[in-house]
């Protein structure tokens, strides 16, 4: 015999609906609700503050007050005496800024050329080589000296009398070299000690971006017969085109602002031979109390290297990179 399937009744149906409904509402009232994204703008602030009030107080505000004594005549006795554009017409006649800014031009020129020759190489060397971390703190040590610690020991090593450079040159027939006290060596040393004081810190920024070079590029060049000197030139040097950028910018503005070894090692002498603007600057605000005008020639060396920068930036294309 056949069985008879059981017929549901209307109202069997809709209270089998009521009980699924309510088992829905209890089971969505045990699971937590979906939480909001947290806005995190307030702790985004409270960590940017002190950067940024260290950025107001101590860049910011000086500059702005500093291209507002420009415009007058100060001598830190006197409340600020405006005189319109008196300092920049003394300073297009000034043949002592223009000598020290020749002199500045001289040494960044020596300085950057050869630290960053040498700074490629060591990087190259020890991607190439070996990847120690001993190896990188020997490099990066003189980094880790002072400028005016690094200026008194080559002071004291390069002194004509008593150093013991030349005692050393002495002793092989060369002669004694008036390093720091001649007209043609002056900027050249001061090059050499600050290129032995920065190249390891230029090194290792090379040399991160030696890391992020990926590795299949330089396989398909070996497969393809590449040399090591062809892949530096063809692989290595374009795909390190931003950090290049990025160090030869760095170094530049480094470079523009050269004061600690001057001051210690020449004091801009002899006959301002090396008297770079910096130190320009600081025997006027400090030896002369000219602070309107020395605050005029700051803010020419700032507009200078303001236009070495972007003219830099567009030529180098520091935005791209080949491995896009």
């Amino acid at each position: 015999m056949a069985t008879e399937s059981p017929v549901s009744s209307p109202l069997t149906t809709t209270s089998t609906r009521r009980r699924s409904r309510a088992t829905d509402r209890a089971r969505a009232g045990t699971t937590s609700p979906r939480r909001r994204p947290r806005n995190d703008l307030w702790l985004a602030l409270i960590f940017i503050a002190p950067a940024s009030v260290g950025f107001a107080v101590f860049l910011a505000w000086p500059t702005v007050r500093g291209i507002y004594l420009s415009f007058t005549s100060f001598n830190l006795l006197t409340p600020p005496v405006f005189t319109g554009l008196q300092n920049y017409e003394r300073l297009v006649q000034d043949s002592i800024f223009w000598h020290s800014m020749a002199v500045t031009v001289e040494y960044v020129l020596l300085n950057i050329g050869f630290q960053t020759i040498l700074a490629l190489f060591i990087a190259v060397m020890m991607h190439r080589l070996t990847k120690s971390t001993f190896v990188r703190g020997i490099v990066l040590a003189p980094y880790l000296v002072s400028n005016v610690v690094a200026a008194l020991i080559w002071l004291w090593i390069l002194d004509t009398q008593l150093g013991i450079g030349n005692e050393i040159l002495s002793a092989i027939g060369v002669g004694r070299i008036p390093f720091l006290q001649s007209d043609f060596w002056g900027i050249p040393t001061i090059a050499f000690i600050n290129v032995w004081r920065n190249v390891g810190y230029t090194a290792l920024l090379i040399f991160a971006g030696l890391q992020a070079l990926p590795e299949q590029v330089y396989e398909a060049g070996r497969i393809d017969g590449a040399s090591e000197w062809k892949m530096f030139w063809r692989i290595t040097v374009p795909l390190l085109r931003p950090i290049l950028s990025l160090v030869l910018i760095i170094t530049i503005i480094g470079s523009f602002q050269v004061f600690d070894t001057v001051a210690i090692a020449t004091q801009g002498g002899p006959a301002n031979a090396t008297n770079v603007v910096q130190n320009y600057i600081y025997n006027l605000a400090f030896g002369r109390f000219q602070f309107g005008y020395a605050s005029a020639v700051s803010v020419a060396l700032l507009i200078v290297l303001s236009i070495i920068t972007i003219i830099q930036y567009r030529l180098s294309r520091s935005g791209e990179s080949d491995l896009d």
